[in-house]
């Protein structure tokens, strides 16, 4: 069987007109025309030997070969950038300092220490896993260059948003014998009156705000059952049953799970931004960045 060697310059431009949502829009930023484009777009499909857009109204989707074809694409770019910055950038050195939210420790941090290190093996990181008023007053101060962290609505400090994440109620999956996903915890209901146990950080915390306006106004009476100064200790609460705790889908570990009901809905969106110490930062301080966007983008996308 003749194996197939897929155009990097194909997938390209079949990623930029995923993530821009036209490839119109991609075709102006990769500098072709439209029929260019469209020519790599049947290729792609010719050479994968299955169908990877469907009609979704006057659009296109992908099918579920497409959606397989763009992971793998984004892996194969990837690489092959990795590939061309680690030999074009051997002989960069120095010191990056960087800090990242607790929430995304397990989730994006392996992805960006690995990347980096494998294509920058002169350039030493320090990093920091802390919670998010930690790692701005760092950044701002200087002592980080940079940081992955939860916008506080203070304004950014030289912030780029990479995503919006929706917050979401979490509780424990299920015991042995239930035959429900995760919800609020056992013998309490909102019409009994009994306020709802919380496993929550000290303030202040964004996620400890808007789970008490949530509940507040639902006029749903609430208690702190469980704090701790680490994310672990609050998914270790959570997964015992203590109470419900308030984050994002993003780096769930197991023993917990999203509430689908129950509770007030919706929470609020939380905007993930990079935040920068400097407006011009050195080359390898520009190259974790870009790490870290393309980390964050498979951990959300």
């Amino acid at each position: 069987m003749r194996r197939l060697t897929f155009d990097l310059d194909v997938l390209r431009s079949f990623v930029a007109g995923i993530e821009l949502g036209s490839f119109a829009k991609a075709a102006d930023r990769l500098g072709r025309s439209t029929s260019a484009v469209s020519a790599q777009l049947k290729k792609l499909e010719q050479q994968a030997g299955t169908p990877i857009f469907r009609k979704a109204g006057r659009g296109l989707a992908l099918t579920e070969a497409g959606e397989t074809m763009l992971a793998y694409a984004r892996r194969l770019i990837d690489l092959n950038d990795e590939a061309a910055t680690a030999i074009g950038g051997v002989d960069l050195e120095g010191w990056v300092r960087l800090g990242v939210q607790e929430d995304f420790g397990e989730a994006v941090l392996p992805q960006v220490l690995g990347r980096f290190a494998r294509a920058h093996p002169k350039v030493k990181i320090e990093g920091r896993v802390a919670r998010n008023a930690d790692l701005l007053e760092r950044v701002t101060s200087g002592r980080l260059d940079l940081a992955l962290a939860w916008d506080d609505g203070g304004g950014t400090f030289r912030g780029e948003p990479l995503a919006a994440l929706q917050m979401r109620w979490i509780g424990p999956t299920a015991r042995e014998g239930k035959d429900r996903e995760a919800g609020p915890p056992e013998g309490w209901s909102a019409s009994a009156g009994e306020p709802l146990p919380l496993v929550l950080f000290e303030a202040p915390c964004l996620f400890r705000t808007a789970a008490a306006a949530a509940l507040d106004r639902a006029d749903i009476p609430w208690r702190v059952a469980f704090t701790s100064a680490s994310l672990g200790g609050l998914w270790a609460a959570t997964a015992a049953g203590l109470g419900l705790t308030v984050r994002t889908r993003l780096g769930l570990p197991p023993g917990v799970a999203a509430l689908e009901d129950g509770l007030p809905d919706p929470l609020p969106s939380l905007p993930l931004v990079l935040h920068q110490a400097e407006a011009d930062p050195g080359p390898a301080t520009s190259r974790l960045a870009e790490i870290v966007r393309d980390a964050v983008r498979d951990a959300t996308g």
